[in-house]
């Protein structure tokens, strides 16, 4: 009797695990920068002005690419590759097209679940997305372009009695940070800012299980995002630590500290600054 070639039960066991869990993790990281310019002024006594101006993208938002159906070799019963049949290639069509919509459906569920009930594949999401950001305080402009991409021009000035996040969407479960602050006990502030820095954590496991979830099926959405830009804080407090290349240099109204972000960034932003406790 001639036969198929069926994938491992366990591959198989993985691939539908895959598709779980990369539609989570991909759904965690929901923004990335793309081209931009960014400014924290940070005061020793804890006035502080942050500006982000440029591309923001949206990763569920991003147009997904449909991936051609491939069919797999068929083989005899030694298990010499031979041409498959009409009706096994029908077959393995119908079985990618089934675990192609189940993806879909799974990559909608998670990602409905963290965006607050909007659905990434409705054409209005983009720019229903602009006008929850517009009537934020700080979105000085929000013009969705297509393609998951928002041209913006974002500026916060206040105090740092709390910790200080951006950004921040009402109505959604959780997202990514471009920049958070966290105050400490003794009057210093931490500066980070992980989506400036190299693919990791929930990005690099989502690329990883997508290898399972993709296997020959389906769409598959290209969430990589090559951010491009500059990241400069200045302050007047006492710079602890940093891992800029140069160190602090001179600047109006005290020292600076400038990250380039693009792909080859080895690692993301850090800093620790002292203010008046």
């Amino acid at each position: 009797m001639n036969r198929t070639e069926r994938r491992p039960l366990g591959r198989r066991l993985l691939a539908g695990l895959g598709v779980t869990a990369l539609a989570l993790l991909a759904a965690a990281c929901i923004f990335a920068p793309g081209k931009f310019t960014s400014t924290l002024d940070l005061r020793k006594n804890r006035t502080f002005t942050f500006r982000y101006a440029g591309e923001i993208v949206m990763v569920p938002l991003k147009a997904s690419k449909p991936k051609p159906f491939e069919p797999d070799a068929c083989h005899d019963d030694d298990y010499n590759e031979r041409p498959c049949t009409e009706e096994e290639l029908a077959q393995q069509k119908a079985d990618w097209e089934k675990s192609n919509e189940q993806k879909k459906k799974s990559d909608a569920e998670a990602s409905q679940m963290l965006l607050g009930g909007l659905d990434p594949s409705d054409p209005r999401a983009g720019e229903q997305i602009a006008e929850k950001l517009r009537r934020q305080v700080g979105w000085n402009k929000v013009d969705y372009v297509g393609d998951g991409k928002f041209d913006v021009d974002f500026t916060m000035t206040g105090r740092l009695d709390h910790d200080f996040a951006f950004p921040t969407i009402e109505g959604f479960a959780m997202s990514n940070a471009f920049v958070q602050l966290s105050l400490r006990r003794d009057g210093s502030v931490r500066f980070d800012a992980p989506a400036f820095g190299p693919q990791g954590g929930a990005a690099g496991m989502g690329a990883m299980m997508s290898g399972f979830a993709n296997d020959k099926g389906g769409d598959t959405s290209d969430s990589t995002v090559d951010a491009d830009g500059t990241f400069t804080l200045t302050t007047d407090g006492e710079i602890l630590a940093n891992n800029t290349d140069e160190g602090p240099v001179a600047a109006p109204g005290g020292r600076a500290l400038v990250w380039k972000v693009n792909p080859r960034t080895p690692a993301a932003p850090t800093a620790l600054v002292k203010l008046t406790p």
